[in-house]
């Protein structure tokens, strides 16, 4: 169920999965905008919260004023400052653990993280695991709620119809960490964290102009920005139908490469990755 709960900001509502101890209450996830297009999400009962990557402190002390909650628990993904700027004004009010990857270099983290590790969010009735996803950075993570209602909290690393740019890792590394996204069941909920997507559904159209499934995408998520609403969270059954970054071992994708003068006729997929990741760049 999706509902709006203030012009700049959208809830999504997640029931339990099953009966926990803190009385089966849903989890709410609120969209809360920062600087130009960022998104830091809010995970909340209604009464404790956690925040993904929260660039920014303002909105989110905002928000937890407004609803009335309890802030539990920091999860960050990877180290930029628009992901982690507001964790030291947060922790002045807020004296909460802060999770975060444990090879990224966040020396404000205080339970530092890699692939397989869970984590039990105080307060709330939600366990996470972590996927080490590397690529935009050398130790970006991403966390995964398993289950009846699966969701991704990726950061920078896939991107509704795209992925981030390639900071500190290699294409190879990206390659790899978005095929393990791709993996994940198709009805997962993709929470990332900027309002990239018609900028890269444009990228995308011109890479692969035939796809019917990326042209119906284009008329839904437009129709979205016109409303004012945002785009994410993407599933990845539609990322998988639609997303260059995932789709990059189709051969008309492949096609429109060598036709641009990308990359010769017998290039290996990690070869189209690469290219299609600096074409994106310049795009």
């Amino acid at each position: 169920m999706f509902s709006f709960c203030a012009p700049v900001s959208q809830t999504f509502t997640q029931q339990p999965m099953t009966p926990t101890s803190l009385l089966d209450k849903p989890l709410h996830v609120l969209a809360v905008p920062a600087f130009n297009d960022n998104y830091l999400w809010l995970l909340h009962d209604g009464h404790h919260a956690a925040v993904v990557d929260p660039g920014d402190a303002g909105p989110i002390l905002a928000a937890l004023e407004r609803l009335g909650l309890r802030l539990t628990a920091i999860l960050l993904t990877h180290h930029h400052a628009d992901h982690i700027g507001g964790v030291p004004r947060l922790l002045e009010t807020w004296p909460v653990p802060v999770f975060g990857p444990a090879r990224d270099g966040i020396a404000l983290v205080t339970r530092p993280l890699a692939e397989g590790d869970t984590v039990e969010v105080p307060g709330l009735a939600l366990t996470l695991t972590v996927l080490d996803v590397p690529g935009h950075t050398k130790g970006h993570i991403a966390y995964v709620r398993a289950g009846a209602a699966p969701m991704l909290f990726c950061g920078d690393t896939l991107f509704a119809g795209g992925c981030g740019r390639l900071f500190e890792g290699t294409p190879q590394q990206m390659a790899a960490s978005l095929d393990k996204l791709a993996a994940l069941p198709a009805d997962t909920q993709v929470f990332c964290a900027h309002e990239y997507t018609l900028s890269n559904l444009r990228f995308a159209t011109a890479v692969e102009p035939e796809n019917a499934a990326l042209r119906a995408r284009v008329d839904v998520e437009t129709a979205k920005r016109q409303r004012g609403e945002p785009t994410v969270p993407s599933t990845i059954a539609l990322e998988r139908a639609t997303n260059p970054f995932l789709r990059y071992r189709e051969a008309a994708i492949a096609r429109t490469l060598v036709q641009a003068g990308k990359i010769a006729r017998d290039a290996a997929p990690l070869a189209v990755f690469a290219a299609l990741r600096e074409w994106k760049n310049t795009f």
